[in-house]
């Protein structure tokens, strides 16, 4: 039960011989989701090994280009493999309009339906869910209409303990029922706690990815206790006013961000091409949030499955 992030590409605005446009892949039991696609995109895809077949999600924050203009080549690859199955794209309505002139032009005729979902980005809501995962935009804070993501497993059932089907005979109608938290009655009228039975579920994983944006405090009931925070820090905290100016993040920002919030973990990333040399924006994060990570092309951070207390 897989839930594991892989930094496609972690530069802002362009990119350098070292780092790619940002771009990232969410794998939540074998459910691919592209969450933005610089150029380059597609490349990376295939030097990390994913399978284009595997992505039929695709999340945009917003509509600047170091976001979106890897989509034009992804979009012509999948037609050129014949892909058959319908490309879900979450983002601003505008894209919509972009995407169809460009199709309209090069592309002519298409082997699979692309179906657009129009992002509301003043709002958290819910806007894709199945049985394995929810997933709610967050609204941020940019120069432009801009929206994150958190991507959250469904609850988990609790767990049969070994051998009590055959120990307690338990009917197999009755094993969701008591995969749902419900006690045993037996034949005899006994009363088998669910305890007896069962052992705890595992704990809900969850990502954030909060690009591109200006501190903002109101994203933070929304990513509470998630596993795993991306946040954007284009910015040393020295470059304040830059920050300001444009409406990004600084590595304070995002520290205090993480630590308002209680995350686990804090990947920033979305770096200004101006550092060739990022540790020294690690360790102004760390001053404020020490689990903090720099966002690596091609590294993978996954979240391990653990079971609550009780």
């Amino acid at each position: 039960m897989t839930f594991e992030l892989t930094i496609l590409g972690s530069s802002s605005a362009v990119p350098t011989s070292k780092r790619n446009l940002t771009a990232h892949v969410l794998n939540v039991h074998e459910r691919f989701f592209l969450i933005d696609c610089g150029e380059g995109t597609q490349i990376q895809i295939r030097k990390n090994k994913i399978k284009f077949g595997k992505i039929d999600h695709i999340f945009i924050s917003h509509l600047h280009g170091d976001h979106i203009f890897g989509l034009f080549g992804l979009i012509s690859t999948f037609n050129l493999l014949e892909r058959d199955k319908d490309l879900h794209i979450y983002a601003h309505p505008e894209l919509e309009s972009i995407l169809t002139r460009h199709i309209g032009y090069f592309e002519r005729t298409m082997s699979f339906k692309i179906i657009y979902h129009h992002l509301n980005t003043k709002m958290n809501k819910v806007i894709y869910e199945d049985k394995k995962v929810r997933v709610e935009s967050i609204p941020l804070k940019h120069r432009i209409p801009s929206c994150g993501f958190k991507f959250t497993e469904q609850p988990y059932l609790r767990n049969l303990k070994k051998d009590v089907v055959n120990i307690y005979k338990i009917p197999i109608g009755k094993i969701q029922d008591i995969r749902e938290g419900e006690d045993l009655i037996n034949e005899e009228g006994e009363v088998i706690q669910n305890s007896k039975l069962t052992l705890p579920p595992y704990k809900v994983r969850s990502y954030a990815y909060c690009t591109d944006t200006a501190y903002s405090a109101k994203i933070i009931p929304i990513i509470k206790d998630v596993d795993l925070l991306f946040h954007e820090a284009t910015f040393g905290k020295n470059m304040k006013k830059e920050a300001k100016s444009t409406q990004h993040s600084t590595t304070e920002d995002a520290a205090y961000i993480a630590k308002k919030a209680d995350v686990k973990k804090l990947i920033i990333g979305h770096f200004s091409a101006r550092y060739k040399n990022v540790k020294p924006l690690i360790e102004e994060a760390r001053k404020i949030f020490p689990n903090t990570f720099s966002a690596e092309d091609g590294e993978k951070h996954t979240v391990e499955l653990e079971r609550e207390n009780s």
